[in-house]
């Protein structure tokens, strides 16, 4: 059976503000929660005017204590910036107040301009890649495998509790695969991100995953964009703005937030803009329920994995949780409160 998930970025739209975006992904966590969703992640952004998430930790504490059955999870923190022996203790505190409920997903990415970068690493000796060092450093934390001979002599994280929470590498290319089969870490791969190439990646992760104290399994997931609508027809109307989206990021052109239908209506697209446009198709699934369900159902069977982490570029809440709704009841989840 198909596990459905989500990942929501806290987008700003077009006129409102971040309290907005913020309620906006509560009322979404508290929604999939109810419809039977399986884990409901938040991302990780700096300095930008139309994402509201900078600091998921914090915006996950709040969505586990407003939920009840969902995984609640970053999606990621980029671990470059930060202290692998806090992060350890931030998720320590998450996994205890919230036993097995706590996803852990990490990536190497920026997640922001190069000025952020260098603000969050201001005071860091060496610009060095550590990000490999940094997930062994995690993972001896989080499992208390600090002995006398580690750089920091047995050394363990707080507070020491019973679980831990799962530890999931975010990527869109083979360098994060390998290292996540490397430590026998769970692989996300975004294809919303990058829409070429996924299933050779995930592939290329399963064929080296070793098992480790972190899984004795590989465990994978697909994140893609997800446009449903009761209409073959409101779907690519509702697609029109994520194509306008994904368009004017590759242009580098700063929005105040997601635009709306009506603009992506009337934007003056060059020829060279549709090219772009439908090749960025291969990051979405658009249409009614029951072709969703067939793409998405296709995309499981060449990734060879049951679960799909579904990312929305909707302008409006209401349609958001129509296209939850849709997906919850063509994949038959079960709704925990009804």
């Amino acid at each position: 059976m198909i596990k459905l998930s989500v990942l929501d970025q806290s987008l700003i739209s077009a006129g409102a503000t971040a309290f907005d975006a913020f309620q906006n992904t509560i009322h979404l966590a508290k929604e999939t929660d109810k419809l039977g969703f399986h884990r409901f992640w938040v991302s990780e952004h700096h300095f930008a005017k139309n994402l509201a998430g900078s600091s998921p930790e914090v915006l996950m504490s709040h969505l586990a204590t407003v939920t009840n059955a969902i995984r609640i999870g970053s999606g990621g923190v980029m671990l470059p910036h930060y202290s692998a022996y806090k992060v350890a203790e931030n998720f320590r505190v998450l996994e205890g107040l919230f036993p097995n409920r706590i996803d852990m997903g990490l990536g190497r990415a920026p997640g922001g301009t190069h000025l952020a970068t260098k603000a969050l690493q201001e005071y860091r000796s060496t610009y060095a890649d550590k990000y490999p060092q940094q997930l062994d450093d995690l993972i001896t934390y989080l499992y208390d495998l600090a002995d006398k001979d580690f750089r920091f002599p047995s050394l363990f994280a707080t507070p020491k509790i019973n679980t831990a929470p799962e530890m999931w590498l975010l990527g869109s290319s083979g360098g994060s695969a390998l290292l996540a089969a490397e430590r026998g870490a769970s692989y996300a791969f975004a294809q919303f991100i990058n829409g070429e190439g996924g299933v050779d990646v995930v592939k290329y992760y399963r064929d080296r995953f070793k098992p480790s104290i972190v899984n004795e399994k590989p465990q994978t997931l697909l994140a893609i964009i997800v446009f449903c609508a009761n209409t073959e027809e409101e779907a690519e109307k509702l697609a029109k703005s994520g194509d306008l989206a994904l368009l004017l990021l590759e242009k580098g052109v700063t929005t105040e937030g997601l635009p709306t239908i009506e603009e992506a209506q009337v934007y003056p697209y060059t020829d060279y803009d549709r090219n772009r446009i439908a090749v960025n198709r291969k990051r979405m699934v658009v249409g009614n329920p029951s072709t969703v369900k067939k793409q998405i159902e296709n995309l499981c069977d060449q990734y060879e994995t049951d679960e799909v982490m579904v990312v929305s570029f909707m302008n409006k809440l209401d349609h958001k949780i129509h296209s939850y709704q849709l997906l919850a009841n063509a994949f038959g989840l079960t709704n925990k409160y009804s």
